[in-house]
């Protein structure tokens, strides 16, 4: 491996579709670390919405083009827990009938982290060259949190930011109630737990909300517009690299 590892971005269809600037954050984040950074043009969706449907068939096929596109790098860094932990976690167990697959998945499966768990676990990074001036709060995503270990490695980093002040939630480690697939198919029960999220949320007296994960941070930015909160919305990385210049999720341009 040289001096400078090679990184391919893995996007995220949320991020591509709604929030490109948490993209071009992650690229100025990761080389800042010393990485150069690829995106690979083939890659397509994980495949979770497909694997949460129970549709193993197409998730397979989703997987075998996403390993195909990230072979070859040194590691492959998503700014969602959500998209890392598919990868990470789910990828190997879905070619059990298919050892040369199967090994492949591993090889992407070993590779493959959360952009603040990289940056720290994997680059050392103790902190940023950011500045803001606000209170902030932070959730933690069921994914990034639950399968990817996911906790203080943002909280660190959020330290080094210049005039931000963390305050934490109650519950930050409650689910939002967006779950993928699950906030379609259960919206009443989403619904509800979100309402609990952002009294959460709005009790911290923050101006600015936090995740890591964009499924997260629109559900949420969304409660909180609805109930008319002035509450900001952001991913961390658009925060860790000093990109807060755009609208926040969900404000018009």
């Amino acid at each position: 491996m040289s001096s400078r590892p090679r990184v391919a971005l893995f996007v995220t269809c949320l991020v591509d579709l709604f929030r490109p600037s948490v993209g071009f954050a992650t690229i100025k984040l990761l080389e800042d670390a010393g990485c150069s950074v690829e995106v690979p043009e083939a890659q397509v969706c994980c495949g979770q919405p497909a694997y949460n449907s129970g549709d193993r068939k197409d998730t397979v096929a989703i997987a075998k083009q996403v390993i195909a596109a990230f072979e070859g790098y040194d590691y492959v860094v998503a700014p969602s827990g959500s998209c890392g932990g598919m990868i990470k976690d789910h990828y190997p167990a879905l070619f059990a009938a298919e050892p040369d697959w199967q090994s492949r998945a591993a090889v992407l499966s070993a590779k493959t982290f959360e952009l603040t768990s990289f940056l720290v676990d994997v680059m050392k990074q103790d902190g940023v060259a950011a500045k803001l001036d606000a209170k902030i709060t932070y959730h933690d995503s069921c994914s990034g949190l639950r399968e990817l270990g996911v906790k203080q490695q943002p909280r660190q980093l959020l330290q080094s930011v210049e005039g931000l002040e963390l305050v934490e939630m109650q519950t930050p480690e409650t689910c939002c109630g967006f779950g993928g697939t699950f906030c379609v198919k259960y919206g009443e029960v989403s619904t509800d737990i979100v309402g609990r999220k952002t009294a959460d949320i709005n009790a911290t007296g923050a101006d600015l909300l936090l995740a890591g994960d964009m499924g997260c941070l629109l559900n949420m930015a969304g409660k909180l517009q609805r109930e008319g909160s002035k509450v900001q919305v952001r991913h961390v990385a658009e925060v860790l690299a000093g990109m807060t210049d755009t609208p926040a999720i969900g404000e018009s341009k």
